[in-house]
């Protein structure tokens, strides 16, 4: 999957989706719900959220169109964030020692339209403040998905975190944005 160029990261040439203010309120009410598994450190459930082929990106590159064509800070499939999530849930991960602590911000939700595999695209904004060893970072970026529908929620099949900063100098990724 990582290799796979085939991946659609794009959001061009959306169709048309008519949602209701329901609508609106269960997309807005899911990306919520996925912040706040990330900030309690639900890392198990929030795997059971993606797709078995969905990816996770973090461009190094403001405006970059590709994973493939320039470095990334992270492009992860299902095994990399599996490794990521066990590496971060270990007792011994003296790295972690003591935990990370995480809280999101995320608003400015919105439903652009539908990708040609029928995911909705959904933007949004975040403001991630992350405590870690005695110092406060500070992570802001634009937030895309791909929402795969399934019964009344979705699943996520692609994550994209632009950030602000995204060419700065970064310490370790100790989390996931």
């Amino acid at each position: 999957m990582l290799l796979d160029d085939e991946f659609d990261v794009s959001t061009d040439d959306l169709l048309p989706l008519t949602i209701t203010l329901q609508d609106q309120h269960r997309v807005e009410q899911f990306l919520y719900h996925e912040a706040r598994l990330l900030d309690a450190r639900e890392l198990t459930a929030w795997m059971a959220l993606w797709t078995d082929e969905g990816m996770y990106w973090i461009p190094q590159q403001y405006g970059q169109k590709s994973p493939h064509d320039h470095i990334s800070l992270v492009w992860e499939g299902k095994m990399l964030r599996e490794v990521r999530t066990r590496r971060l849930n270990n007792v011994r991960n003296w790295s972690q020692q003591p935990h990370t602590r995480t809280a999101r911000l995320v608003g400015n939700v919105t439903v652009a339209g539908r990708d040609r595999d029928g995911n909705w695209v959904v933007h949004a904004v975040q403001q991630l403040s992350e405590w870690r060893n005695g110092e406060l970072r500070q992570l802001s970026g634009s937030l895309t998905y791909k929402l795969r529908p399934e019964g009344e929620s979705w699943r996520l099949h692609f994550k994209r975190i632009d950030l602000v900063n995204c060419d700065a100098v970064f310490s370790n990724l100790q989390v996931f944005a």
